[in-house]
């Protein structure tokens, strides 16, 4: 993952330069494919397990799933990760430390909320007012994995769906947002 971060700074650089060029979207696309399939094939999770939720995050993470024969390995901190998967009951205590920990994330980053109750604040503590009412308060959601708690099927296919996002990304949109952006202040 360091390589592909390593490439990507000069490769926004390229993008930047060639994209008001006569076929540059094109280069743009070549550039896209190969530098996506790269970050999409070596996804880096960092877990945030706060409940029962964290056990199926463990489980999806052993022998029977072998989440390594999709480049997913689980990294402990979070400037090494690019995404973050909180399963289970945030707190409202916890909020600033799961915010920290997005923020310590290097760019791009994506996070993926498992379990019910990381998504709504559950069933259980629904009127309870130490319980979030759902992560994306916190921190912007990509992926949503629903179930309480949730298979490790249902999160293996959470995964597999980020690197569909991942795949779909591409510099030369990105650069043209952030040209209106630019042009716009």
């Amino acid at each position: 993952m360091d390589l592909i971060r390593l490439v990507d700074q000069p490769g926004r650089r390229l993008a930047r330069a060639v994209q008001d060029k006569p076929g540059a979207r094109q280069i743009l696309n070549v550039f896209d494919a190969v530098f996506n399939w790269g970050r999409a094939c070596s996804i880096w999770p960092m877990t945030f397990g706060l409940a029962c939720c964290a056990i199926e995050m463990m489980c999806t993470g052993a022998s029977r799933y072998d989440l390594d024969r999709f480049g997913i390995i689980f990294r402990a901190t979070p400037r090494q990760a690019d995404v973050m998967i909180v399963a289970g009951t945030v707190c409202v205590k916890m909020a600033p430390v799961l915010r920290r920990l997005y923020d310590e994330m290097p760019e791009p980053r994506y996070v993926l909320s498992m379990g019910n109750c990381a998504n709504t604040g559950g069933r259980f503590y629904h009127d309870a007012y130490s319980v979030v009412k759902g992560v994306d308060r916190i921190v912007p959601v990509d992926i949503y994995v629903p179930g309480c708690p949730p298979r490790p099927e249902a999160l293996l296919h959470g995964l597999l769906e980020l690197q569909k996002k991942i795949r779909s990304e591409s510099m030369a949109d990105e650069f043209a947002a952030g040209a209106l952006r630019s042009h716009e202040d």
